[in-house]
Order: C-alpha cells, then structure tokens, then sequence
C-alpha cells in the first residue's frame, strides 16, 4: 500500500520526536520515499542526521540554507509529496496551521501542500484537553487533514491521560486504513489468469506459445494497487509477482490451471483471464524421451478444457468475467464472438497485425468491447498503463 509512495514527514518541537526515528524506519520498511522537514525548535529532540541516515535524504529546516544558500523550495515539496505527515504536532504549530500562519519552512510547505495530510498531535494532558486544543483539532479536520488520534499513557511531565502521540506502528495502520477507504477495488476478490501453459509430449518436449506473462501479472499487480485481493494463477514464465494483495499460484499444464481457477472462481467477484491456454494437449505422453529417426512423426492431439467458456457458464449475476482475444484477421467480429459464446462481460482484444503488440512485447495495444458492443480504442503503450485502462474500464462497468 505505501510502496513507492512520497512521504514528507514534518517534524515539530515535542519530546516525542524521537518516535519519529522508528517512523521513518517503518515508512522505509514499506517501501516510501520519504523526506523530512523540520522545525528549527525540533532538532533539541532529535537530531536530523538521526532522520537523515534513515530517511537517506537531506533533512530541510530553513527556507534558505544560510551555508549554501539554497532555496528549500515549499511549493516544489508540495507538489512532490503523494502525503503529508506531521508528526509529532505540537499545540503551536496546531494553532499556526489552523490560522495560516507561515512562519517556518514546515508551516510552507503545509499550506502549499496538494496532497492528503495527516497529524498526529502530541502535548501534555490539560493541553490537549483544552478547548482552544480541541476547536484547532476540529478546524484541521474541517479543512479536509485526517487526524491520528493521540493515545493514552504516561506522559513526560509524569501524568496518566490523553496527549501521548500515537506509536509509530499505529500512525502507519492509520494511513493505511485511511488509503484503503479510497480505493475503488477495496475488500473485491480478483481470479486472473497469466501466461502460456506447457503440455507435454515426452520428458523434455512440451507444446507451448510465446506468452511471457507480462500482461497478466501488469493486471495482477494494478489490481492489488486498487485494494483488490488477487489470486494470480500463473503458468510458465521467468517473471515473479511479488506484492502483499497478490497470491501466486503457479501451474503448468492446461489441467493444472482449470483446477485452481475452479477452486477460486466461485468467491471471486471479478475473472480476468488473460493466459494464453493451450488449445490442444498430445493424448499420449511418451515415458522416456522421443529419440530421432529417419522417418516422420505424427502427434495425435486432443482438446484441452476451455477455462474461460467453463467459468462464463457458471459465472453468477453478481459475478464480472473478463477474457482476452488474440487474433491476426476479422479482429472485431472474431472478439465479438467469442464475448458473446462464452457468456463474458468484456473483451479485450489485441492484433498481431499491430506492432509492439501481443507476445513478448512489453507495450501492447488494446480494443475493449463491452457486453453492449460499445468499442473503446486505446494506443500503443507500456503494459502497466494498459492494465491501468483496463481494470478501470472494469471498475466503470462492474458498478
């Protein structure tokens, strides 16, 4: 959820700055980018090589660097962050936020900042408890920043109550929670299939196709960036998919991926199935390896069970099934037909015909045509934003 994500972690004068060390450790662990602002008055609680050494960026405290003279440019690190998080908040900087006030580096960037902002405030118990505390709180919120609830426990003048600063480990839950709710794919349960299957002919011969996977795992892993839970069923392939909403499960021939697809088809809510499933299987699979001779050999072959077909026959109303359409000639009316027999919802096609597309490649171009016919055309790009246009064709269509 947080992999990849810009984090501009503000910092204020509060004893329980030194939690903001592990923070940055947890963001790092997640895999964010972070940054750090501080305030001048906080670096008697921490040092900012502490939180430069982790962060493994620079820690700004000035608007200009009286050294080198550099501009710490606030609206640039507005607009860098994907989130903001202030953390400790002090009741000063609280009631400068809520005013506008625009005195440090810190309070700039704030009110420069395009992105979601968290606080997490930290003062002693009658401070927090105060209502000129309380009505600051309640202004922040109403201009759109989440709040991270202070927690209660021992505070550092020695009373039991409310005002500690939430731990590390829960500031990350918060925002994490906070990031789920706006995803359009949260709690949904995703089936995708991905790349070729392998049937054997003898113990080193096997049928197969060019699909390298590439496509599918592309769907698997913006999927998960939705909030989905996937099931990533997986033929043969080179490539991993690592990421904590995916399952891989990994298969090789035909049979093998018609049995776990039915095993997770009837709790899945949507069916993407992108593998490029053998055809046809050898009905006899020699023991020991096929040796060489003069004269020639015939194969004689036999169907494979037709994933997709089997799933869009038993596919509920609740159910949204999509399949992909490779195809060299009649690209449209071929697709068309194969979303119309085998009972889906959408169909994406690409061409051989089109260059950089279909195997192999690592940018594709795709036609979507729904159940209503409706033809939505997209250019030559990478496979990760093609995955991106079609799972939100997907959410478009499945609301």
């Amino acid at each position: 959820m947080l992999k990849g994500k810009k984090v501009l972690l503000g910092v204020t004068a509060s004893i329980a700055a030194y939690k903001t060390a592990e923070l940055v450790r947890l963001f790092k662990k997640a895999g964010a980018l972070v940054r750090v602002i501080q305030t001048e008055a906080s670096l008697d609680f921490i040092a900012p090589l502490t939180l430069a050494t982790l962060s493994e960026n620079p820690v700004l405290t000035k608007m200009v660097d009286t050294d080198s003279g550099e501009w710490s440019n606030h609206v640039e690190l507005g607009l860098w962050a994907d989130m903001m998080v202030i953390a400790p908040l002090t009741a000063n900087t609280m009631a400068k936020m809520k005013s506008g006030e625009c005195d440090n580096l810190l309070l700039a960037t704030y009110l420069s900042a395009k992105c979601p902002v968290f606080f997490a405030p930290a003062m002693d118990l009658d401070m927090y408890k105060h209502p000129s505390t309380k009505a600051n709180i309640s202004t922040l919120q109403e201009y759109g920043n989440t709040l991270i609830p202070s927690g209660f426990g021992e505070l550092a003048s020695g009373l039991v109550g409310e005002g500690r600063m939430a731990e590390p480990s829960e500031i990350i839950e918060c925002i994490t929670a906070e990031l789920n709710n706006d995803l359009p794919l949260i709690n949904k349960k995703v089936l995708i299939t991905a790349g070729p299957t392998h049937e054997s002919i003898d113990p080193v011969r096997f049928i197969a196709n060019r699909s390298s996977g590439k496509m599918g795992i592309a769907l698997a892993i913006e999927a998960a960036n939705k909030g989905a839970l996937v099931s990533l069923v997986l033929g043969p392939t080179h490539l991993e998919c690592n990421h904590s909403n995916i399952k891989v499960y990994k298969v090789i021939t035909a049979s093998q991926m018609y049995e776990q697809v039915n095993a997770c088809f009837s709790t899945s809510d949507i069916g993407i199935f992108t593998a490029a499933v053998a055809d046809y299987k050898p009905v006899f699979v020699a023991k020991n390896k096929i040796k060489k001779s003069d004269s020639s050999l015939s194969i004689s072959l036999e169907k494979t069970v037709d994933i997709l077909a089997e799933m869009g026959n038993k596919k509920s109303d609740k159910q949204f099934i999509v399949g992909f359409a490779l195809e060299t000639d009649n690209e449209v009316e071929n697709a068309k037909d194969k979303l119309k027999r085998k009972n889906l919802d959408m169909i994406v096609l690409n061409s051989l015909n089109n260059k950089g597309a279909g195997f192999q490649h690592n940018t594709n171009k795709i036609t979507i045509i729904d159940k209503a016919n409706n033809i939505s055309n997209f250019e030559l790009k990478e496979k990760s934003e093609v995955a991106k246009d079609v799972i939100d064709k997907i959410i478009e269509l499945s609301e």
